[in-house]
Protein backbone atom coordinates (compact mmCIF):
# COMPACT_ATOMS: atom_id res chain seq x y z
CA UNK A 1 0.00 0.00 0.00
CA UNK A 2 1.51 3.46 -0.88
CA UNK A 3 1.39 5.60 2.42
CA UNK A 4 0.81 9.03 2.47
CA UNK A 5 4.62 11.41 2.94
CA UNK A 6 3.30 12.64 6.27
CA UNK A 7 3.59 8.95 7.63
CA UNK A 8 7.03 8.30 6.72
CA UNK A 9 8.62 11.13 8.27
CA UNK A 10 6.36 10.71 11.14
CA UNK A 11 7.92 7.29 11.67
CA UNK A 12 11.40 9.28 12.51
CA UNK A 13 9.46 10.29 15.59
CA UNK A 14 7.64 7.45 16.30
CA UNK A 15 10.70 4.79 16.02
CA UNK A 16 11.13 4.10 19.94
CA UNK A 17 7.57 3.36 20.59
CA UNK A 18 6.49 0.75 22.58
CA UNK A 19 3.08 -0.78 20.79
CA UNK A 20 -0.02 -0.72 23.24
CA UNK A 21 -3.00 -3.49 23.51
CA UNK A 22 -5.14 -3.21 20.87
CA UNK A 23 -8.88 -1.76 21.75
CA UNK A 24 -12.05 -3.46 22.38
CA UNK A 25 -10.44 -6.39 20.05
CA UNK A 26 -12.48 -8.09 16.97
CA UNK A 27 -15.83 -8.38 18.80
CA UNK A 28 -15.96 -5.03 20.20
CA UNK A 29 -14.67 -3.21 17.18
CA UNK A 30 -17.27 -4.94 14.69
CA UNK A 31 -19.85 -4.17 16.92
CA UNK A 32 -19.54 -0.97 17.23
CA UNK A 33 -19.26 -0.72 13.15
CA UNK A 34 -22.75 -2.81 13.15
CA UNK A 35 -24.28 -0.56 15.55
CA UNK A 36 -23.35 2.32 13.87
CA UNK A 37 -24.58 1.35 10.39
CA UNK A 38 -27.98 1.56 11.78
CA UNK A 39 -27.48 4.84 12.39
CA UNK A 40 -26.12 6.24 9.19
CA UNK A 41 -27.93 8.59 6.74
CA UNK A 42 -28.43 7.66 2.89
CA UNK A 43 -25.94 10.22 2.06
CA UNK A 44 -23.39 9.07 4.21
CA UNK A 45 -24.02 5.60 3.69
CA UNK A 46 -24.07 5.71 -0.10
CA UNK A 47 -20.13 7.98 0.08
CA UNK A 48 -18.85 5.00 2.12
CA UNK A 49 -19.99 2.26 -0.59
CA UNK A 50 -18.10 4.83 -3.09
CA UNK A 51 -14.97 4.77 -0.87
CA UNK A 52 -15.24 0.73 0.81
CA UNK A 53 -17.07 -1.03 -1.79
CA UNK A 54 -18.79 -4.36 -0.50
CA UNK A 55 -16.31 -3.79 2.63
CA UNK A 56 -18.96 -3.06 5.14
CA UNK A 57 -18.26 -0.77 8.38
CA UNK A 58 -17.70 -4.22 10.76
CA UNK A 59 -14.69 -5.27 8.24
CA UNK A 60 -13.58 -1.64 8.35
CA UNK A 61 -13.20 -1.54 11.79
CA UNK A 62 -10.59 -3.97 12.77
CA UNK A 63 -8.39 -3.34 9.61
CA UNK A 64 -6.00 -1.13 11.02
CA UNK A 65 -5.74 -3.71 14.01
CA UNK A 66 -4.74 -6.32 11.57
CA UNK A 67 -2.68 -4.71 9.66
CA UNK A 68 -0.20 -4.28 12.78
CA UNK A 69 1.24 -7.41 12.04
CA UNK A 70 2.71 -5.93 8.29
CA UNK A 71 6.43 -5.58 8.94
CA UNK A 72 6.46 -2.27 7.53
CA UNK A 73 7.95 0.31 9.82
CA UNK A 74 4.72 2.25 9.00
CA UNK A 75 2.45 -0.28 10.61
CA UNK A 76 5.16 -0.95 13.19
CA UNK A 77 6.25 2.34 14.46
CA UNK A 78 4.36 5.10 12.99
CA UNK A 79 0.49 3.48 13.32
CA UNK A 80 1.31 3.10 16.80
CA UNK A 81 0.32 5.94 18.56
CA UNK A 82 -2.19 6.54 16.77
CA UNK A 83 -4.79 4.28 18.79
CA UNK A 84 -4.93 6.60 22.03
CA UNK A 85 -4.33 9.37 23.99
CA UNK A 86 -2.91 9.96 27.12
CA UNK A 87 -4.73 12.66 29.61
CA UNK A 88 -3.65 13.63 33.04
CA UNK A 89 -6.77 14.94 34.17
CA UNK A 90 -10.39 14.92 32.31
CA UNK A 91 -9.73 17.52 29.61
CA UNK A 92 -7.39 16.44 26.70
CA UNK A 93 -4.46 19.17 26.19
CA UNK A 94 -2.29 18.70 23.32
CA UNK A 95 -0.75 15.66 21.10
CA UNK A 96 3.19 14.54 21.37
CA UNK A 97 5.23 14.82 18.66
CA UNK A 98 5.06 11.03 17.59
CA UNK A 99 1.25 12.20 17.51
CA UNK A 100 -1.76 10.56 18.84
CA UNK A 101 -5.48 9.18 18.21
CA UNK A 102 -6.82 12.70 17.62
CA UNK A 103 -4.21 14.26 16.23
CA UNK A 104 -5.04 10.83 13.53
CA UNK A 105 -8.41 11.47 13.34
CA UNK A 106 -8.13 15.20 12.46
CA UNK A 107 -5.42 14.03 9.62
CA UNK A 108 -7.81 11.25 8.41
CA UNK A 109 -10.75 13.61 8.36
CA UNK A 110 -9.13 16.73 6.50
CA UNK A 111 -8.00 13.08 3.97
CA UNK A 112 -11.46 12.10 3.26
CA UNK A 113 -12.24 15.82 2.59
CA UNK A 114 -9.76 16.17 -0.05
CA UNK A 115 -10.81 15.76 -3.62
CA UNK A 116 -7.59 15.00 -4.69
CA UNK A 117 -6.62 12.19 -2.26
CA UNK A 118 -6.93 9.01 -4.47
CA UNK A 119 -9.38 6.15 -3.24
CA UNK A 120 -6.92 3.67 -1.94
CA UNK A 121 -5.75 6.35 0.58
CA UNK A 122 -9.42 7.39 1.64
CA UNK A 123 -10.23 3.71 1.91
CA UNK A 124 -6.74 3.59 4.97
CA UNK A 125 -8.51 7.00 5.74
CA UNK A 126 -12.23 5.83 5.89
CA UNK A 127 -10.64 2.92 8.25
CA UNK A 128 -8.73 4.04 10.36
CA UNK A 129 -11.49 6.74 11.16
CA UNK A 130 -13.92 3.80 12.10
CA UNK A 131 -11.34 2.34 14.16
CA UNK A 132 -10.37 5.56 15.96
CA UNK A 133 -13.37 6.34 17.08
CA UNK A 134 -14.18 2.98 19.00
CA UNK A 135 -10.63 3.33 20.26
CA UNK A 136 -11.66 6.38 21.77
CA UNK A 137 -14.27 5.19 23.99
CA UNK A 138 -12.55 2.23 25.80
CA UNK A 139 -11.23 4.24 28.77
CA UNK A 140 -8.11 2.83 28.75
CA UNK A 141 -7.14 4.31 25.34
CA UNK A 142 -7.88 7.55 27.37
CA UNK A 143 -4.67 6.43 29.34
CA UNK A 144 -2.88 7.94 32.68
CA UNK A 145 0.18 9.16 32.22
CA UNK A 146 3.06 6.49 33.43
CA UNK A 147 1.10 3.51 32.92
CA UNK A 148 0.33 2.84 29.21
CA UNK A 149 -3.25 2.94 29.74
CA UNK A 150 -3.36 -0.05 32.30
CA UNK A 151 -0.59 -2.06 30.23
CA UNK A 152 1.93 -1.74 33.52
CA UNK A 153 -1.20 -2.69 36.06
CA UNK A 154 -0.70 -6.60 36.76
CA UNK A 155 -3.39 -8.06 37.25
CA UNK A 156 -5.38 -12.33 37.60
CA UNK A 157 -8.19 -12.41 35.23
CA UNK A 158 -9.67 -15.68 36.87
CA UNK A 159 -6.28 -16.75 37.99
CA UNK A 160 -4.76 -16.03 34.84
CA UNK A 161 -1.77 -13.69 34.60
CA UNK A 162 -2.98 -10.59 32.28
CA UNK A 163 -2.82 -6.90 32.86
CA UNK A 164 -5.76 -3.95 33.31
CA UNK A 165 -5.96 -3.18 29.46
CA UNK A 166 -6.08 -6.59 28.37
CA UNK A 167 -8.98 -6.75 30.60
CA UNK A 168 -10.85 -3.79 28.93
CA UNK A 169 -10.04 -4.47 25.61
CA UNK A 170 -11.02 -8.48 25.79
CA UNK A 171 -11.91 -10.13 28.72
CA UNK A 172 -14.56 -8.42 29.66
CA UNK A 173 -16.32 -8.75 26.44
CA UNK A 174 -15.37 -12.66 25.82
CA UNK A 175 -17.19 -13.33 29.09
CA UNK A 176 -20.41 -12.77 27.41
CA UNK A 177 -20.12 -14.95 25.22
CA UNK A 178 -21.85 -13.26 22.02
CA UNK A 179 -20.32 -13.01 18.42
CA UNK A 180 -20.16 -9.76 17.43
CA UNK A 181 -23.38 -9.95 15.49
CA UNK A 182 -25.19 -11.07 18.54
CA UNK A 183 -23.65 -8.50 20.59
CA UNK A 184 -24.09 -5.99 17.96
CA UNK A 185 -28.13 -6.86 18.33
CA UNK A 186 -28.37 -6.78 21.87
CA UNK A 187 -26.81 -3.32 21.92
CA UNK A 188 -29.20 -1.79 19.43
CA UNK A 189 -31.97 -3.15 21.84
CA UNK A 190 -31.10 -1.45 24.24
CA UNK A 191 -30.16 1.42 22.73
CA UNK A 192 -33.82 3.77 22.99
CA UNK A 193 -34.22 6.76 20.57
CA UNK A 194 -33.49 8.69 23.74
CA UNK A 195 -30.18 7.52 24.26
CA UNK A 196 -29.55 8.33 20.23
CA UNK A 197 -30.32 11.90 20.89
CA UNK A 198 -28.44 12.57 24.28
CA UNK A 199 -25.19 10.68 23.15
CA UNK A 200 -25.32 12.31 19.28
CA UNK A 201 -21.92 14.44 19.39
CA UNK A 202 -19.09 14.38 16.64
CA UNK A 203 -16.81 15.83 18.98
CA UNK A 204 -14.23 13.72 20.10
CA UNK A 205 -12.93 15.45 22.82
CA UNK A 206 -16.29 14.97 24.60
CA UNK A 207 -15.90 11.08 24.25
CA UNK A 208 -12.26 11.72 25.60
CA UNK A 209 -13.56 13.39 28.61
CA UNK A 210 -16.29 10.39 28.95
CA UNK A 211 -13.60 8.04 29.00
CA UNK A 212 -11.07 9.59 31.21
CA UNK A 213 -14.19 10.17 33.95
CA UNK A 214 -15.02 6.20 33.44
CA UNK A 215 -10.76 5.55 33.80
CA UNK A 216 -11.04 6.74 37.25
CA UNK A 217 -13.78 4.07 38.51
CA UNK A 218 -11.94 0.93 37.01
CA UNK A 219 -8.60 0.44 38.70
CA UNK A 220 -9.39 -2.31 41.01
CA UNK A 221 -8.28 -2.64 44.71
CA UNK A 222 -7.18 -5.91 44.36
CA UNK A 223 -5.06 -7.79 42.04
CA UNK A 224 -7.11 -11.03 41.13
CA UNK A 225 -10.33 -10.12 39.45
CA UNK A 226 -13.34 -12.55 38.21
CA UNK A 227 -17.06 -12.51 39.14
CA UNK A 228 -16.98 -9.46 40.60
CA UNK A 229 -15.44 -7.20 38.81
CA UNK A 230 -17.52 -8.41 35.81
CA UNK A 231 -20.58 -7.71 37.09
CA UNK A 232 -19.59 -4.45 38.53
CA UNK A 233 -18.06 -3.12 34.86
CA UNK A 234 -19.87 -4.98 32.48
CA UNK A 235 -22.41 -2.42 32.23
CA UNK A 236 -20.27 0.43 31.28
CA UNK A 237 -18.28 -2.17 28.49
CA UNK A 238 -21.83 -2.35 27.01
CA UNK A 239 -22.84 1.47 27.57
CA UNK A 240 -19.39 2.49 25.78
CA UNK A 241 -19.97 0.38 23.06
CA UNK A 242 -23.35 1.43 22.38
CA UNK A 243 -21.97 5.27 22.28
CA UNK A 244 -19.21 4.53 20.17
CA UNK A 245 -21.68 2.92 17.11
CA UNK A 246 -24.02 6.12 17.79
CA UNK A 247 -21.03 8.81 17.64
CA UNK A 248 -19.27 6.76 14.76
CA UNK A 249 -22.54 7.43 12.70
CA UNK A 250 -22.69 10.97 14.46
CA UNK A 251 -19.13 11.60 12.80
CA UNK A 252 -19.59 9.90 9.40
CA UNK A 253 -22.96 11.88 9.13
CA UNK A 254 -21.42 15.28 9.79
CA UNK A 255 -17.98 13.83 7.55
CA UNK A 256 -20.49 12.73 4.74
CA UNK A 257 -22.89 15.70 5.04
CA UNK A 258 -22.58 17.26 1.52
CA UNK A 259 -21.95 14.71 -1.87
CA UNK A 260 -17.62 14.76 -2.37
CA UNK A 261 -16.46 12.93 -5.44
CA UNK A 262 -14.37 9.94 -5.34
CA UNK A 263 -11.03 10.29 -7.13
CA UNK A 264 -11.15 7.95 -9.96
CA UNK A 265 -14.82 7.77 -10.45
CA UNK A 266 -16.38 9.35 -13.73
CA UNK A 267 -19.57 11.79 -12.70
Amino acid sequence: MRIPLLFSIAAIAAASLPSPALAWGKTGHRSVGAVADTHLSGLARAQIREILGVETLEEASTWPDEMRSNPDPFWQKTASPWHYVTVGGFAYDKAPPEGDALEALEFFRRMLRNPNVSREDRQLALRFIVHVVGDLHQPLHVGRPGDRGGNTVKVKWFGRDTNLHAVWDTALIDDMQYSFTELAARLNRHTSSADVIAWWTANPRDWISESARVRETIYPEETELSYEYVYKHTPMVELRLKQAGVRLAAYLNELFAEPRPVAGRQP
